[in-house]
């Protein structure tokens, strides 16, 4: 497999599983085949506003949107952004396009693929924020370099953001929790936006619940809760 394209030894290109889940359902597969190619990102060149959705709209990013509800949300309150999803999962994807039809959203892209392609491909300093929301913590030491909290895709992040634009990261693992901490303290080109243990232990009010949230609690899991600034 190919490294990232930012010079990291730690990260490896691929950062998920397998794609496929179960077979879909006869109205998930029309969505699939008739929605996406409407609101994809497309495959090739640079990813700007107007390329998306016509204008210089501020636009957001989320990296692995799971089954989308937090991306839906966010659309919905913020109609005059556009929020381009990331998400190699197939399940995932058929998701967040039944939100975005339920919602009537026409401020939503989806990429059905790696989000680093997506990363690569932005203008730098493009986003105003970027969301990454209980990634998979590939909780083992060997696999440690398939986390998305890793040198390179964190230089990604950090090119793609704006200045004074927001990083925000959600988790309910502790191992990933103190791995993304060490590789942020690191950093020299953000700014934790927080004083008290307060500001990581509490959800904001303009933070969506996902259902990977959700289940955490109801296993008794703590969640965390960090946001970023680009400098």
């Amino acid at each position: 497999m190919a490294e990232s394209p930012v010079s990291d030894p730690t990260t490896i290109r691929r950062l998920y599983g397998r794609r496929q889940g179960h077979a879909l359902r006869q109205g998930q597969a029309a969505l699939f085949a008739d929605l996406l190619p409407r609101i994809a990102v497309p495959a090739e060149g640079e990813i700007s506003a107007p390329l998306l959705f016509g204008d210089a709209r501020p636009l957001w990013l989320e990296i692995g949107f799971g089954k989308g509800e937090h991306m839906a949300a966010q659309a919905a309150a913020n109609p005059h952004i556009g929020l381009i999803g990331a998400e190699p999962f197939v399940d995932g994807v058929v998701g967040a396009l039944m939100a975005v039809s339920a919602g009537g959203l026409a401020n939503v892209r989806i990429h059905h693929g790696d989000a680093l392609d997506v990363l690569e491909r932005l203008p730098e300093a493009s986003l105003d924020r970027l969301f990454l929301l209980h990634p998979d913590p590939w909780p083992k030491a060997r696999h440690a370099k398939r986390r998305f909290m890793n040198p390179g895709p964190i230089a990604l992040i950090a090119r793609a953001l704006k200045p004074g634009g927001e990083f925000r990261f959600g988790t309910d693992h502790p191992i990933y929790c103190r791995w993304a901490l060490m590789q942020m303290q690191r950093r020299r080109d953000f700014q934790w936006l927080g004083d008290t243990a307060a500001d990581f232990l509490t959800r904001p009010a303009d933070w969506p619940q996902t259902r990977y949230e959700a289940k955490a609690r109801r296993l008794g899991h703590e969640v965390w809760y960090f946001r970023w600034q680009r400098v």
